[in-house]
């Protein structure tokens, strides 16, 4: 898992360059069985960590290209008879390309009348045999149970596709589009950059390990990051964790805290810092023990102190999903070997899921 971690900023530049012409500052033209100018609707389904990846992607597609996407995970969206207009994109994320309900799902959109597009690490997998395009997320093999690479190599693909739908629908200018592609330029240095704050999220992991329950909150794409920061530390650290939108802490999530309780607030600062702040502060006016991720600038303006500070470099927000994701995989990570858990293999656990 650490050398799959560490692979990140490698294997990300590959992917993206697979997808984007950095020099002409465009998203590379495809031979696509559809176009993105008549879609009036994408369908994404995933399972897991890579569910997690499609809900990002439903943030960027809306506000690049605004296309409405509907996003659900496999198991439930394979039973739900969801009413299909045909000509619709499909679109099916998956790290091994195997998986069981997923596959389902993707045959219940053939016969909808969809288009199937499958972004999948595995080329040679059956979702992407039965697809109509395949989107390859160029990983390498994966070989940790918990999805650290494909998980932001699946980001990165989807973004580019956001960026190239925007594009072909009239809802990113040129000049948009060369910002954007830009950014995500950026993505691999600011993610070797990210590594190198291991050090001290080892050092914090030591007091996160002897925790029951773990919050994280996030807001926007900062959302999704924290319900698969929980996950992470589910699955390897055995520790029971919770993601939430930082907006639905007064719904319910403020009960739990207390001294006792860890916060991991992933909050760069954007355009919804001052909210997710707020919320923050609910927190530690309650005692919560907040683990702040943010940048620099972030942290100057928050209004507390946090227990533990975790500062990244400033950067465009379209990847902060991306670069964020560092920090969020080595807190489960060292966490768990705090704890003297199997990183690589967790109990109950498969790498892929190819039964219901």
């Amino acid at each position: 898992m650490a050398k799959e971690i560490h692979e990140q900023p490698e294997v990300i530049g590959h992917t993206l360059a697979n997808y984007l012409d950095f020099s002409a500052g465009t998203a590379r033209a495809r031979d696509l069985p559809f176009d993105w100018k008549t879609l009036r609707r994408v369908v994404i389904t995933a399972c897991g960590t890579a569910y997690y990846a499609g809900l990002t992607a439903k943030y960027w597609f809306e506000r690049f290209a605004r296309l409405p996407v509907d996003i659900d995970v496999a198991s439930e969206f394979r039973y739900r008879e969801m009413p299909m207009e045909p000509g619709g994109l499909a679109l099916f994320v998956s790290q091994s390309g195997e998986t069981a309900d997923t596959l389902a799902s993707l045959r219940y959109c053939r016969a909808q009348g969809q288009h199937i597009g499958a972004v999948v690490n595995v080329p040679t997998s059956t979702i992407a045999r039965e697809s109509d395009v395949v989107f390859p997320t160029l990983a390498g093999p994966e070989i940790g149970v918990a999805s650290t690479k494909a998980f932001t190599c699946q980001l990165s693909t989807l973004c580019a596709l956001a960026i190239m739908a925007g594009r072909a629908r009239g809802f990113l200018s040129a000049e948009d589009e060369a910002k954007l592609v830009a950014a995500l330029g950026e993505a691999p240095r600011m993610m070797a950059a990210a590594l190198r704050t291991e050090p001290q999220i080892e050092k914090l992991a030591k007091n996160l390990s002897k925790a029951s329950d773990v919050l994280y909150l996030g807001r926007g794409t900062s959302y999704p990051l924290a319900l698969e920061g929980a996950l992470k530390l589910k699955e390897i650290s055995y520790i029971h964790a919770e993601g939430y939108a930082a907006g639905e802490l007064k719904h319910g999530p403020i009960a739990l805290i207390d001294e006792n309780m860890p916060v991991v607030v992933i909050a760069p600062y954007d355009r919804i810092f001052e909210k997710t702040v707020s919320n923050m502060q609910e927190v530690a006016a309650r005692g919560g023990r907040i683990i702040l991720i943010s940048d620099q600038k972030g942290h100057e303006e928050a209004g507390i102190t946090p227990h533990e500070a975790i500062i990244l470099p400033e950067m465009p927000s379209t990847i902060t999903p991306l670069v964020y994701s560092v920090p969020v995989q080595l807190l489960a990570y060292h966490t768990a070997l705090h704890i003297g858990t199997d990183v690589d293999q967790p109990r109950n656990l498969a790498k892929s899921v190819t039964v219901e």
